[in-house]
């Protein structure tokens, strides 16, 4: 089976592989609930989406369990993350499209690139080991290291941080994105935590002169600068 054909019977499947494979990759485990949260749909229709997902072989879900990816499930999810990411570094860094607009339209194409454009792309682009983004490509040197990297609720006041990676979580988050783009917030920005809200997932930190409240900073991950 390619993504192609599993497109062409079941439109939205890879777009439910890939956030099953994110969602895994970051927390172990996939509740029905989590799936419908990432995927804003409702319950029943996840429900109803892994059920062909589990006729199909591409994932296992025991009654009241949690989602699971098969081999075959695992291995198709692998590659549309792969063009995914491969097709945001072409939108971002050839064409020049929006940074913040890259992903949502990614996710429009990822099922319609061949494996020989793929193959192309990733050579063009020197084997990139992440998405614009930062989230690292299945397999790539830095996967472990940025998927356990600290979010910036966990940096002390005081520190100075690089910011390496706005999480798949944070990339769906209404506004999430443009804010980070607004205030330069990408992969490889240096930053000094100002302040940690004690009762919120937020934090102000300064860039030169500047002092930039975050939200949701949960969802943006760093190292410690050199």
């Amino acid at each position: 089976m390619t993504l192609e054909s599993l497109k062409s019977q079941f439109p939205v499947a890879p777009e439910y592989l890939v956030q099953i494979f994110f969602i895994e990759r970051d927390n172990g485990v996939v509740p029905n609930s989590d799936l419908a949260a990432r995927l804003r749909v409702s319950r029943p229709a996840v429900s109803q989406a892994v059920g062909r997902l589990k006729r199909l072989g591409l994932v296992a879900q025991k009654r009241y369990g949690t989602i699971e990816l098969t081999t075959k499930g695992r291995a198709l999810a692998e590659k549309a993350v792969k063009r995914h990411f491969l097709l945001e570094h072409l939108l971002v860094r050839a064409l020049g499209y929006p940074w913040d607009k890259s992903d949502a339209e990614a996710v429009n194409l990822q099922a319609s690139l061949s494996d020989e454009l793929t193959a192309y792309l990733l050579k063009r682009f020197d084997y990139p080991s992440t998405c614009p983004h930062g989230n690292p490509l299945p397999g790539s040197s830095v996967e472990q290291e940025y998927l356990t990297a600290p979010t910036l609720i966990e940096a002390k006041r005081g520190t100075r941080v690089r910011i390496i990676r706005i999480t798949e979580e944070g990339e769906l988050l209404d506004g999430m994105l443009s804010f980070c783009q607004e205030n330069g917030l990408e992969p490889g920005m240096e930053v000094e935590i100002v302040s940690q809200s004690e009762t919120e997932t937020a934090c102000i930190a300064r860039t030169g002169n500047l002092e930039i409240p975050i939200g949701f900073s949960t969802c943006i991950r760093w190292q410690a600068c050199d």
